[in-house]
């Protein structure tokens, strides 16, 4: 019987996991019932778990029935967002505010997939380390897992891990090998000028006309300092000022995120912002404050995992089902610290239509549990293959 098959057979009871962890989403680092649910199945297949890495991540270990030193590390992320749901689903969150709305509710049911699968066959040499990251969107859950000691507890020879892609066919394994998702930093200037009445501008410093006009130079960092031939965005998510109509405020707060491929073009925005911000605080007289912060590692996928995947993928669903030269995505990613730390292959697995994540109306495709579930499985075996 093929991975597949196996794993088809119990899609049904990942199925049901998985509306249960979407029905109940908890944000990053208060995962507590998802880990405890996951070590609960993990305990139920017979393996090894470790619970509270880097707070709430949890770390299976599964030994494969012949000797060997070498182990695999698949990894899933099991946060949800702090955002409303709008799809209106039995399975909808039961949580005003939270949501399952980047998948990785799928995303952990389908390592509970892969994880059945070896505890029950165990065929392969070594080790597998089935490691549950929590805080995966932007809290740094990864980082938190390694600073707990996860690759000197665990140690890995390699990692992979899959995210869902809506919009892309279904079932269609993309990936590609070098940088495949951005690098991110997430940025806060909080100008303080000097609030006034409404009526009487001349006594104010207006932190709102210094936000506008920062805002607009702030964009010229990409179309005119950054090289255009590598990839650069800087989006400002977050222009938060004032309380009433008739007075100009004292303060203003714009945030937003930076996204890059490339650590030299990272400083280069850096830096000008900052030269933008200062220059701003001189001519206008008020002071501006920036704070940013690295988020995210760039995302790079090591040649061998990614032929590793691509081969295994073939196997399992035809070559027909896999591309290996998808474009790079500004989106980041914090699977990127973990393959830093171990050569590693992170690949997308098409949802077929559907809203993007991050969006209300996203909801995940149960039909993609059995195909993510084998692609992990079967990758792990075939590299512990002795």
């Amino acid at each position: 019987m093929s991975v597949l098959d196996r794993i088809n057979g119990y899609a049904g009871e990942l199925t049901a996991i998985r509306r249960d962890i979407h029905a109940n989403p908890e944000i990053g680092f208060e995962e507590t019932r998802t880990a405890a649910l996951v070590a609960q199945e993990l305990e139920k297949y017979g393996i090894e778990v470790h619970q509270g890495i880097g707070k709430t991540g949890v770390v299976g270990i599964v030994t494969g029935k012949r000797p060997g030193n070498r182990r695999v590390g698949l990894r899933a992320d099991m946060d949800a967002l702090p955002m409303e749901e709008t799809a209106d689903v039995p399975w909808k969150s039961k949580t005003p505010g939270k949501f399952h709305g980047c998948g990785h509710d799928g995303h952990t049911t389908m390592l509970l997939g892969a994880a059945r699968y070896l505890a029950e066959t165990r065929d392969f040499s070594g080790s597998v380390a089935l490691i549950f990251q929590p805080a995966e969107e932007g809290l740094g859950g990864a980082r938190a897992m390694i600073a707990d000691g996860l690759f000197e507890r665990f140690p890995c020879d390699e990692v992979y891990g899959i995210h869902n892609f809506p919009g892309s066919p279904f079932g269609q394994i993309s990936m590609r090998t070098g940088p495949a998702m951005a690098g991110s930093d997430f940025f806060d200037i909080r100008i303080t000028g000097k609030g006034a009445h409404g009526a009487m501008p001349e006594n104010s410093c207006d932190p709102i006309m210094i936000g506008a006009a920062l805002a607009q130079s702030i964009q010229t960092i990409v179309s005119r300092n950054a090289p255009p031939l590598q990839g650069a965005v800087v989006s400002i998510t977050k222009f938060n000022s004032g309380t009433a109509y008739n007075i100009i405020p004292e303060t203003c707060h714009l945030a937003g995120t930076i996204r890059i491929f490339d650590d030299k073009v990272r400083k280069l925005v850096e830096k000008r912002m900052r030269e933008l911000c200062a220059g701003f605080a001189t001519g206008y007289g008020a002071k501006i404050d920036v704070e940013i912060r690295d988020i995210f590692s760039v995302l790079r996928n090591a040649e061998e995992q990614t032929n590793a995947m691509a081969e295994t993928a073939a196997e399992l669903f035809g070559a027909s089902k896999v591309v290996t030269d998808a474009d790079p995505k500004m989106g980041s990613e914090d699977f990127a610290d973990m393959s830093m730390a171990a050569p590693g292959a992170y690949v997308w697995i098409g949802m077929g239509p559907g809203a993007a994540v991050h969006n209300g109306a996203y909801q995940f495709n149960d039909d993609v549990l059995p195909l993510g579930a084998s692609l992990l499985a079967r990758v792990a075996e075939k590299r512990l293959a002795g």
